[in-house]
């Protein structure tokens, strides 16, 4: 190769690094090909596109100059449509996406961790199927209770990975990892943060250094995680609520966003909302969910503190969602059947 041609190859490589891209992260095997539908012409939504295969099974469509933000889909071999809603390329700037077009169906594995603990991790849809993506994580208490009614308090589970399972192939919110660590006989005392007078507890810090040091370091060594708090999730129910806020309030360095379901505010005569009342701080940097049902006892509690959140600076919307599900009680079934609204707050913003 002259001289000449290798500066025209340099400077071709330069300004097609500097083009508008679809780049889509999936290998296709041997044979198979990845196109492009889209709302833009030279795209149509009735014949795809071809994308162009590069190395590390990344298949690149470029985006015509003229063109500005626009909805698309990748297919396997213009046949099988990627699983999940639209995408958007913005009107600037390049798009990565990491696709499934199989079943819209997670799996489950049991674990033991190195303190005996039992674990159940859902791996979501496109876990086996697409290699190349990484996953935030959401961690959950109570874990007998939200995957399988076997294990479940009064055989009712949460149905989280059918419900999320659901909420994926519709595109409702985007895929995580989600870890059911099992709760134990010192469960009171694991999931508050200071004593109460009638009945003890006081260990979360000690049980959230056990969610940190143990229970996040070996799924982060078996699965394709995404670390820091903007890609780890937190939420439980009761106590556990209580637990889950409790996180996100000391340790929003550690998780960016928590949900607590009929979270027992209650516990040490409202310690916990009095101290987000008193807090004369920055505003915490985690964005927070909490609920409570109608035929419960503690909606007001809730209350109290969705309002002391709101004197802190949170918005709804934005950082902050409050429900009151006015039929709701305090129960396995009733956190299962709006637990949509939980996961969308979470996990709609998730790529």
């Amino acid at each position: 190769m002259t001289v000449l041609s290798c500066l025209v190859a340099l400077l071709v490589a330069a300004g097609s690094s500097r083009a508008r891209q679809i780049r889509v992260h999936y290998d296709a095997g041997w044979g198979h090909s990845i196109s492009i539908r889209g709302s833009a012409s030279p795209l149509t939504w009735t014949s795809g596109s071809p994308a162009y295969w590069s190395a590390g099974n990344v298949w690149i469509w470029n985006v015509p100059a003229e063109l500005g933000s626009f909805e698309f889909k990748p297919l396997l071999d213009d046949r099988l449509w990627s699983v999940g809603k639209n995408y958007r390329i913005p009107a600037k700037g390049s798009i990565d996406l990491y696709p499934f077009f199989g079943p819209s169906k997670g799996s489950l594995v049991e674990h033991t961790l190195p303190n005996g603990r039992t674990a159940i991790v859902y791996l979501p849809p496109s876990y086996l199927e697409n290699p190349a993506k990484q996953y935030p994580v959401l961690y959950m208490h109570d874990g007998q209770n939200v995957f399988e009614a076997a294990t479940s308090f009064g055989s009712v589970e949460w149905r989280v990975d059918e419900t999320l399972d659901q909420l994926i192939a519709k595109g409702e919110v985007g895929e995580a990892i989600v870890v059911g660590v099992y709760n134990s006989a010192n469960r009171i005392h694991e999931y508050t943060p200071m004593p109460d007078p009638t009945y003890g507890g006081g260990g979360a810090d000690a049980y959230l250094d056990f969610l940190e040091k143990t229970v996040m370091p070996f799924v982060q060594a078996k699965y394709r995680v995404r670390t820091g708090p903007k890609n780890t999730f937190l939420m439980g129910s009761s106590l556990g609520g209580l637990v889950s806020f409790y996180a996100g309030w000391k340790r929003s360095h550690v998780y960016g966003s928590v949900a607590a379901l009929s979270g027992s505010f209650w516990w040490n005569g409202e310690a916990t909302t009095k101290k987000v009342e008193a807090h004369s701080g920055l505003k915490i940097k985690c964005r927070f969910y909490v609920d409570a049902g109608g035929l419960e006892p503690l909606a007001h509690e809730v209350s109290r503190m969705r309002e002391a959140l709101e004197a802190r600076g949170y918005k709804h919307g934005v950082d902050l969602m409050h429900w009151y599900e006015p039929q709701g009680k305090h129960n396995e079934a009733s956190w299962a059947a709006r637990l949509h609204r939980p996961l969308r707050f979470l996990l709609a913003g998730v790529p």
